[in-house]
């Protein structure tokens, strides 16, 4: 089949990046949706927390409020955010056939706000049935560091760094471990790749993953 014929049959995939701060998961979302324009797919690329008015505006509450946000209302607001992102965004787009590439989603609420704020996962599982039901994203990327790296790479950052960006050494390897974790769980769904790797080494993975999950998808009639 063509990339053509897949929007045609509105046929579109819901692939999300994931990784903890400095893996190059933002570099390596643009240069891949680049590659999919190039080919005459409709690409939609959005983030998380954000994505929509509404998402962006709470973006703000969670990355850089002044006032601490505690973690029961950090994870509210996530979830608040992504409910009107999935609404409004991510499954219109589906369903006019576009791809849509998202910069974090689910599995980073698990990561940060079970794995390294220390919620309990079961919680973050009712609010992710609450919200989304069933829906998943058809294939996650996730770039794979050590906490070490993100640590030296976000430092490289100057004053840029959000809330979360500046949490500890600790706190990243929490984060890492979630989501390898989850990865065991979901290998079907969830890709490890190595963020040591050259940034052209890491987008030549990528795209190989994206090429076979293509080729998967039903023709048009």
């Amino acid at each position: 089949m063509t990339k053509e014929s897949a929007n045609k049959a509105g046929q579109g995939l819901f692939v999300t990046m994931e990784g903890i701060d400095g893996s190059g998961k933002s570099t390596q979302l643009g240069m891949l949706a680049e590659n999919l324009r190039s080919r005459d797919l409709d690409i939609c690329v959005t983030r998380e927390p954000g994505g929509t008015e509404i998402g962006e505006c709470l973006r703000e509450i969670i990355l850089h409020n002044a006032q601490s946000v505690c973690d029961n209302a950090e994870l509210l607001l996530l979830f608040a955010a992504r409910a009107q992102h999935i609404a409004q965004v991510i499954q219109p787009a589906l369903q006019e056939g576009r791809w849509v590439l998202c910069d974090r989603f689910t599995d980073a609420t698990f990561a940060y706000q079970g794995g390294g704020r220390g919620i309990q996962l079961s919680i973050i599982e009712k609010l992710e049935s609450m919200v989304q039901g069933d829906f998943r994203p058809d294939c996650t990327l996730l770039l794979d560091v050590p906490a070490e790296t993100s640590a030296e790479r976000t430092s490289g950052r100057g004053n840029s760094h959000d809330r979360i960006e500046m949490l500890d050494l600790v706190f990243k390897q929490r984060v890492r471990q979630t989501y390898l974790d989850r990865q065991l769980v979901e290998p079907t769904r969830i890709f490890l790749i190595d963020g040591l790797a050259s940034i052209a080494s890491v987008q030549e993975e990528i795209c190989r993953i994206v090429n076979v999950l293509d080729s998967r998808l039903p023709d048009d009639g």
